[in-house]
């Protein structure tokens, strides 16, 4: 929960593993961002149940994407997948509350949604904020058992109702404060006895919970300075919002000494955990379908007979199944294109080495069950090519591929310079192929509308990011909530350096982060050790927000196409384009992450060195009268090693550096290898 939920989920995992706990579950506010890095944490915990949940925004109203202040209005709800299928729905409930229904940064979803989707989840009534406590306290009981009535109705024995206690310890707060933080525990108390009530008169049972919003009692004072950033307050702001500090993971001793008179609502909680089951949402590839050509298909027999041995290699999978007939049309369509490609760039009778070694390619990722995305991403660059949209020559290790090479997927041959396809590709280390394209600025928008025109909108996706506190904006914030005066957050700030700080016994960087920075930079450490009260103060707690996440972004270059609607893969947000300004659809699961879900990611890159070679070209044209095909400029040209030699390289990646260009002076490379030796010696 951006800038609300200050719990590290290691540490989560580790207190929860120190006070006995079985299981531990995530319901974040309206999202799922961190349910990968929740379930990796777990792998470590193994005596620790991962439970999948959310915490969802429900409308009042009947159309969530009515968006006006009437409408505003929304109450809390907690939704925990019992199984596959339950996280499938849980995926579908937030994205739609992300794609249609956000307002004022609240994802709502309806009670329609909610119980389209019930499959395979548990549900609760959630905390102050759900809608049964927010009836008891207005007065309204009726309200309050239909709404019970609905939820029973959707949710079966798979329904609960939740009591909470928080009653504040703090002291010497202004009395306004003091009223606000204690108000939560007079409104809990009043909906707890309700509950109690409405529990045994309509036959639901009820589950002991409690906010966790830190991971232990002492990091209270942290996550009200995490509050205080959130809502741009001053620490000392006696109308600011504040929390009662009960917000941790309790105890089972805690938890038991809030309801003594209620044992059942604890054993509840193990009977909730009890019916989770166990599953990964990790999967093999999903690729999508590349559309075949019509014409291809209707001598399809003719074809797969012809490419027979390359799809025998790969019509089963690892596990023996067969991957079906449309699978076996696009390998003998990939190899289709491949020799046709193949006759363009070597000629009309290929050499023994150029068709063995484009027969082990295509073998290779007909086994490893990659010819789509080979299809796909050779559609989207000759298209751009086809459209006038620059690309560049290609480059990392899909240089290695021949069939990339045929395809036009990239510009170099692979066999002329002894480059290995099992970089690129090695069915002994199996994962997703990944070839980066460059497109220059402009045209790289036009290639994603390309893409989600062909594929459809609700196929395609960016890829979000997740910002993180740095150490000078940590003290930054700090600093200006605590008032310390500006010309002293300056003065901190400038006392952590912009490089690293040495190498350690490992020989890897020391990062400046806050921490390492106390230790390794004098001056800090005598501020953060012997400094003014105030200051120490500021460094203290900003040591401790350094690192948490304070934003989502969307990623500059990465893209996800799907197989079919994205919401049944992964839990989709929304965001908006800076180039474009348009709203995007986003997943909620960084890049990192996607793979592992069966998700095929791409690298749109937009390249302003490619823009300004087509500006050159422009200026050329207009100047000279003079097209130039950039493609076809030899490699062998005196000219442009001429001006390698003189060290005129300034943006030509890899040789722009001050030191490279001394070399380039010195040794004036006079083909193409000697540009490859200077690079990888350098």
């Amino acid at each position: 929960s951006i800038l609300d939920g200050l719990s590290n989920i290691g540490k989560l995992f580790d207190r929860a593993e120190d006070l006995g706990m079985p299981a531990l579950a995530i319901t974040d506010h309206g999202n799922m961002y961190g349910v990968k890095e929740f379930l990796k944490v777990a792998g470590d915990h193994p005596s620790v149940k991962p439970i999948i949940g959310c915490e969802v925004y429900v409308t009042r109203h009947y159309d969530h994407r009515l968006k006006d202040p009437e409408h505003r209005a929304y109450y809390h709800l907690i939704l925990l997948a019992k199984n596959y299928k339950g996280y499938q729905n849980l995926m579908k409930i937030v994205s739609e509350g992300h794609i249609n229904g956000s307002y004022y940064g609240k994802p709502r979803v309806t009670h329609e949604i909610i119980e389209q989707y019930h499959e395979g989840l548990i549900c609760s009534s959630a905390c102050l904020a759900g809608e049964i406590p927010k009836c008891i306290v207005a007065g309204d009981m009726d309200g309050a058992r239909k709404a019970i009535e609905w939820h029973k109705r959707v949710f079966g024995d798979d329904y609960y109702l939740e009591v909470m206690l928080h009653k504040t310890e703090l002291t010497g707060l202004p009395a306004e404060s003091y009223a606000k933080v204690y108000e939560v525990y007079e409104h809990q108390s009043i909906s707890n006895k309700a509950i109690f009530s409405l529990a045994q008169e309509m036959g639901v049972k009820v589950i002991a919970t409690n906010d966790a919003h830190f991971v232990r009692r002492e990091d209270g004072p942290v996550h009200d300075r995490l509050i205080c950033l959130t809502t741009n307050a001053d620490i000392d702001d006696p109308k600011r919002l504040r929390y009662t500090q009960q917000e941790y993971l309790k105890s089972e001793e805690e938890m038991a000494a809030l309801f003594p008179g209620h044992p059942e609502v604890l054993s509840n909680t193990l009977e909730v955990a009890g019916k989770v089951e166990s599953f990964t949402i990790d999967r093999d590839p999903v690729l999508p379908k590349y559309k075949i050509d019509p014409v291809f298909l209707q001598d399809i027999d003719k074809w797969t007979a012809k490419f027979a041995d390359v799809i025998d290699a790969g019509k089963c999978d690892k596990r023996g199944n067969y991957r079906g007939d449309e699978f076996c049309h696009s390998v003998a369509y990939l190899c289709h294109l491949t020799y046709e490609g193949a006759r363009r760039r070597y000629g009309d009778t290929l050499t023994t080495e150029q068709e063995e070694r484009i027969d082990f390619e295509l073998k290779t990722i007909s086994r490893m069950g990659f010819p789509d995305y080979f299809l796909i991403v050779q559609d989207f660059i000759n298209w751009a090519k086809n459209h006038g949209i620059s690309v560049g020559p290609g480059r990392g290790s899909a240089a290695g591929s021949c069939v990339a090479y045929c395809l036009r997927i990239t510009n170099l041959d692979p066999l002329k310079y002894g480059l290995l396809f099992e970089r690129f590709l090695n069915p002994e280390r199996i994962s997703m192929p990944d070839i980066d394209v460059d497109f220059d600025v402009e045209g790289r928008y036009r290639v994603i509308k390309y893409v989600q025109e062909k594929y459809g909108i609700d196929h395609i996706s960016h890829v979000i990011t997740f910002g993180t506190m740095l150490a000078k904006g940590a003290i930054k914030d700090v600093g200006r909530i605590s008032r310390l005066p500006l010309d002293e957050t300056n003065r901190l700030t400038k006392l952590i350096p912009d490089r690293p700080l040495g190498v350690d016994e490992k020989g890897k960087d020391i990062k400046p982060t806050l921490k390492n920075c106390v230790k390794f930079v004098p001056e800090l450490k005598k501020e953060y050790e012997e400094g003014e009260p105030l200051v120490r103060e500021v460094l203290k707690y900003a040591l401790q927000l350094e690192g948490c996440i304070r934003q989502v972004g969307i990623h500059a270059c990465a893209m996800i196409i799907g197989r079919g609607d994205l919401t049944d893969y992964i839990p989709i947000t929304v965001g908006t384009d800076k180039a474009t300004g348009q709203e995007v659809w986003v997943s909620q699961y960084e890049g990192s992450y996607i793979e592992e879900v069966g998700m095929l990611k791409m690298d749109f890159l937009g390249l302003n060195t490619l823009s300004i070679i087509n500006e050159c070209l422009d200026n050329i044209k207009k100047s000279h009268g003079e097209t130039i095909d950039i493609e076809k400029i030899p490699v062998d040209d005196p000219a442009t090693y001429d001006l390698y030699g003189r060290g005129d390289t300034k943006s030509v990646f890899q040789f722009e550096s001050n030191g490279m260009k001394d070399w380039l002076i010195k040794l004036h490379p006079q083909r193409f290898e000697d540009l490859i030796a200077m690079n990888a010696l350098y």
